[in-house]
């Protein structure tokens, strides 16, 4: 069976037209991303698959987490629309980064993770970053040091310290996400903070912070943890 097509639709049930006429801002999650989709399946439209998608995510957050295969297990996409959703989802971190502009001032665990949490957001496993600062506590780069299992990272002073030197930086925050979504350090994240405060004191770069990114919950107002903020730069 052919895909219901948007234009069968009713008129007032045509997300283009509707975004047409009264700006994207008027549209639903759901309009919007059966734009996306374009053409139904299986007797169902767009729309209809898109809404399925929105109430099994419950939130576009989650949505723009889903792998190509979680996408395609949905009836109705194909490798095809798994890539556009993704696609589309990878353009808005692109563009809240550019919007961010450059070098900007990073003197904070809040503007820390306001930064890098559109990058992190789709992580499936942890991925250990270092944010470079300048003398001014403003972003020289971030740097990609290791990535792990899902909940496991392996890192090393010289793999941390070796971009930092390289770039001239006077200080850095060492980030990295938990894809389980609990932004608490581990055990192993603290003894990890702990060597690098060390072994940036030998160097002369400055180890400002270690923020760890998750995910907001009831429990927790916020979707990261500082260590520093915890007491444990204080040891």
């Amino acid at each position: 069976m052919t895909g219901i097509r948007i234009k069968d639709l009713p008129k007032n049930e045509r997300p283009r037209e509707r975004l047409a006429e009264k700006g994207a801002d008027a549209l639903s999650p759901a309009e919007l991303i059966a734009i996306l989709l374009r053409t139904g399946m299986k007797g169902q439209s767009a729309i209809q698959i898109a809404q399925q998608l929105v109430q099994k995510f419950k939130t576009l957050d989650s949505l723009a987490r889903a792998s190509l295969e979680e996408l395609q297990t949905f009836d109705g996409i194909g490798p095809t629309k798994a890539v556009t959703l993704n696609a589309a989802f990878t353009l808005a971190r692109i563009m809240a980064k550019e919007l961010q502009g450059e070098s900007p001032l990073l003197d904070s665990p809040e503007r820390i993770a306001d930064h890098l949490r559109e990058t992190n957001r789709t992580y499936q496993v942890e991925q250990f970053q270092a944010v470079l600062l300048n003398a001014r506590r403003k972003l020289i780069r971030v740097e990609l040091i290791s990535h792990g299992l899902v909940d496991t990272i392996l890192i090393h002073p010289r793999e941390v310290f070796r971009s930092a030197i390289a770039a001239n930086a006077s200080a850095l925050v060492l980030v990295h996400n938990h894809p389980s979504g609990d932004p608490t350090p581990s055990e192993a994240d603290i003894r990890a903070t702990r060597d690098l405060i060390r072994a940036g004191q030998l160097l002369k770069i400055e180890v400002l912070d270690h923020i760890i990114l998750g995910r907001r919950t009831a429990e927790n107002g916020r979707d990261y943890a500082s260590l520093r903020e915890l007491g444990f730069f204080n040891a």
